[in-house]
């Protein structure tokens, strides 16, 4: 059996067992979960609203039919209109807290180059928190999730063309954005990312 088929059947079986779904719920929790906080900066918003997308799912999963667009691209849209409301509703910024960021090293680095390292991702969150959230989403699933502009489209209801199309106007305007700090964070750098 392939991992389709394995996932059609845990489907279809879900449908009328909700035991079957917890096989669903373990197979994608934590691919939810991170897209989620990432978009919320928040750990327990992020866990709250992970349950209500699995909650939400296990109440619709009887009316699902598979389209050919995978289940978790059904998953994914459940969970960026929940953030989308969860944004509308409290009218926070996106924010990652810098505090539970870990800087990652030999040991050997100075204090100094942390600090800088610190700076360049606070200024490059501002920067992504000025982006639409449709922006900021592409992003999320690029380089949190790591999905193919394929992947990207199916969860996004875009074709692969208008993804590639997106992601490069959104470096583009990244770019624009971070041009204040030229002496922080390298725009050109930026050109190495837009390979898919």
């Amino acid at each position: 059996m392939t991992a389709d088929v394995d996932e059609n059947r845990l489907i279809e079986q879900a449908k009328s067992d909700p035991a079957a779904f917890g096989e669903l719920y373990e197979l994608y929790v934590d691919k939810i979960y991170n897209y989620i906080y990432y978009r919320v900066g928040n750990h327990h918003e992020a866990e709250d609203l992970t349950a209500k997308v699995f909650y939400k799912a296990l109440n619709h999963i009887p009316h699902y039919h598979n389209r050919g667009i995978p289940f978790v691209a059904w998953l994914y849209r459940i969970a960026r209109n929940l953030v989308a409301n969860w944004h509308r509703d409290t009218k926070r910024r996106q924010i990652v807290a810098l505090e539970s960021v870990t800087l990652k090293g030999d040991g050997q680095e100075s204090p100094h180059k942390a600090a800088e390292q610190t700076d360049e991702r606070e200024i490059l969150l501002a920067a992504i928190q000025r982006l639409p959230p449709e922006r900021q989403q592409l992003l999320t699933l690029k380089f949190i999730e790591k999905m193919s502009n394929a992947e990207i489209g199916q969860i996004m209801g875009r074709s692969e063309g208008a993804i590639k199309s997106l992601y490069h106007r959104t470096l583009v305007s990244l770019k624009e954005l971070l041009a204040e700090h030229q002496n922080l964070i390298n725009p050109p750098e930026l050109d190495e990312l837009q390979g898919d």
